[in-house]
């Protein structure tokens, strides 16, 4: 199929829009933020009944499908035939230079969540992990360090990476080549075929726009609590904080303020100005601050750790990545299983939630790439980005710990503090200071970054695929709900409100990306087969093929 008809409107507010996709989406949206806002006690009731009945029940599903997905991502790019395929026409070149790729990609993929749990969640499993639960090695000791790094890589690794590359792919290479729009409906044509162009084509519009924006919400919502403890940090007032010390509500409030607007501002000025310039000033700021951990940190010993938990990931990943707690029973099992479902199932649910913004925004800026430059690149280069600065942050927060340096100033701190307090132990407070002011500037243009894009990526998926034309009505609306969302849910419940609602809205869409899985190893074992025979693969090539048959007639 070369044609991908999508009904959209010709005229008033909707005009180049879906209003099937566009109108259920803003409900289902609003739906969920007037009851968080309205009845704060039930829906804190039924996202807790959810979080013990739910998600454990999918747990299995969860883990099982991102293991696939690894697993589909390398066979697609080291297969010799498919690797060589290009998302787009066969000599087509890339828009934007590697670097600028790499920046947008590490910017918008996980750029808010490292600066979180770059010393948080090493220290996290420093505390407790599996080994640990099972009485393997003592907590918070040496022995604890190198299991620590394992779960840590596990997660941060080629799970994440390689479910947004795939989901990508699958958008991308269908789009270009076929000339279908840029939207996930187009992803699962060469599986359904025409019917994507109906009813079941909106369905899957509306769970992947109901999940960005669930997915997002929880990438801005640690960036949020991480911004303001790093505005109490440099200075700014006790009124940012609560008295139990999490950010009050009036500081949520003005943080969102700040932060969904500038965003809203950037979104409509367009990936081509506003996001590629903030995703190069990310990646410059985020280069300073590993080399001011490199000189002033844990340098040496970080890069020990680098190498050795290299290795480890590598030689335990296929073990963990199909691991499913629940067989050991007792206290031990219980505690393995809910460890699991706190960390891992957690990630793979927000990796999945986050896929429809990251995978349209590297399908929209990886047209030209081949299939194994594209999904090497994408799981391997930004994976490795992950896993340094996982080792120079996050172990210099250890080392400084078991030095007895930190006295327990790091571990005691909450999540959204730690980065800030390791900055306090490392180095002397004015210079600390200075550095965590730096911080709060690469964390607000990671936010920034996050929102616009996945600000532009709802407006294209309810475009039909179409990112040009007058949106500004309706990215002031997605940027208002994404504000409420975030707002609405850590007022509620905290962190943890917005990652069960999350967990729970990814199900709709793993069931999309698992058929997408199944869709691009189709279009490209068909298009192999096509190749093979002399038979055009791309929708220039059909019209190329069409025009000669005419002209030979």
């Amino acid at each position: 199929m070369t044609e991908l008809p999508i009904q959209t409107h010709d005229r008033g507010f909707y005009d180049g829009f879906s209003r099937e996709v566009t109108i259920p989406s803003k409900i289902i949206v609003s739906l969920i933020i007037l009851w968080a806002i309205f009845f704060p006690v039930s829906a804190m009731e039924t996202l807790e009944a959810a979080n013990s009945t739910i998600i454990s029940t999918f747990a299995g599903w969860y883990v099982y499908l991102v293991a696939g997905l690894v697993v589909v991502s390398f066979a697609l790019a080291l297969v010799p035939q498919s690797g060589r395929l290009r998302i787009g026409a066969p000599e087509e070149k890339p828009e934007f230079s590697r670097f600028s790729w790499f920046s947008m990609l590490f910017g918008a993929g996980i750029g808010i969540g490292m600066l979180t749990y770059s010393t948080g969640e090493p220290l996290a499993h420093f505390s407790n992990n599996p080994d640990i639960i099972r009485g393997l090695v003592e907590p918070q000791s040496v022995e604890a360090v190198r299991p620590a790094y394992i779960y840590t890589f596990i997660h941060w690794g080629f799970a994440a990476w390689c479910t947004y590359a795939l989901v990508g792919l699958a958008i991308g290479y269908v789009a270009y080549r076929r000339n279908l729009p840029l939207t996930i409906r187009s992803s699962l044509v060469p599986l359904f075929g025409s019917t994507m162009s109906g009813k079941a084509g909106h369905v899957v519009d509306i769970v992947s726009v109901v999940a960005t924006i669930l997915g997002v919400a929880v990438t801005m919502g640690l960036g949020v609590e991480q911004f303001v403890a790093g505005l109490h940090r440099v200075g700014l007032g006790d009124w940012l904080v609560a008295a139990d010390g999490t950010s009050s509500t009036s500081a949520i409030i003005v943080a969102l303020l700040v932060l969904v607007g500038a965003s809203t501002i950037s979104a409509l000025s367009g990936v081509g100005r506003g996001i590629k310039w903030l995703s190069n000033l990310n990646m410059g700021l985020s280069f300073g601050l590993l080399i001011l951990f490199a000189i002033f940190g844990a340098g040496f010993w970080a890069l020990e750790l680098l190498g050795v938990g290299l290795w480890d990931y590598f030689r335990t990943l296929p073990a963990n990545a199909l691991t499913l707690f629940g067989s050991e029973g007792g206290e031990v099992g219980e505690a393995l299983v809910q460890w699991q479902l706190d960390w891992s199932v957690f990630y793979w649910a927000w990796w999945i939630a986050f896929a429809p913004f990251v995978g349209m925004f590297i399908a929209r800026i990886s047209r030209g790439r081949t299939i194994r430059e594209y999904l090497l690149g994408v799981a391997l280069v930004p994976s490795l980005m992950c896993f340094v600065w996982m080792a120079l942050m996050g172990g210099t927060a250890i080392d400084l710990e078991l030095s007895g340096a930190a006295g327990g100033a790091i571990l005691d701190t909450g999540i959204s503090g730690q980065l800030y307090a390791t900055l306090e132990v490392m180095l002397n407070p004015g210079f600390a200071l200075v550095v965590s002011s730096l911080v709060v500037v690469l964390l607000m243009t990671y936010l920034v970054t996050s929102a616009d894009s996945a600000i532009l990526i709802i407006n294209t998926i309810n475009g039909a695929g179409d990112d040009e034309g007058s949106r500004r009505y309706h990215i002031l609306f997605w940027g208002a709900a994404l504000a409420f969302i975030v707002g609405s849910m850590l007022i509620l419940g905290g962190i943890d409100a917005i990652r069960i609602t999350m967990i729970i809205g990814a199900l709709p869409f793993s069931l999309v990306v698992f058929a997408m899985a199944i869709s691009i190893v189709k279009a490209v074992i068909y298009d192999l087969i096509r190749k093979h025979h002399g038979i055009p693969t791309t929708a220039q090539g059909c019209e190329e093929w069409d025009g000669q048959v005419q002209a030979a007639e």
